[in-house]
């Protein structure tokens, strides 16, 4: 997938569990759990907000474009 979920990273950065996360922004800790592996299809921009307002970080932090190899293209 070209866009990669950073999301685990931040939360080691920030020293913060994914239990304590998902309990803030108000979304289930399986749903979480399906976002740090990068097995959804999008995320609401609602979601985004308050995972960054929580993290006091910003969505380029947490989303990583890889370009795809030139033989996928």
């Amino acid at each position: 997938m070209p866009i990669v979920i950073e999301l685990d990273v931040m939360l080691a950065r920030r020293k913060v569990k994914s239990k304590d996360l998902a309990a803030a922004i108000g979304i289930t800790e399986q749903n979480l759990s399906l976002l740090k592996q990068g097995k959804v299809k999008g995320i609401r921009l609602g979601t985004l907000d308050a995972i960054c307002v929580y993290l006091e970080c910003q969505p380029g932090d947490l989303l990583v474009h890889v370009p795809a190899p030139e033989t996928e293209r």
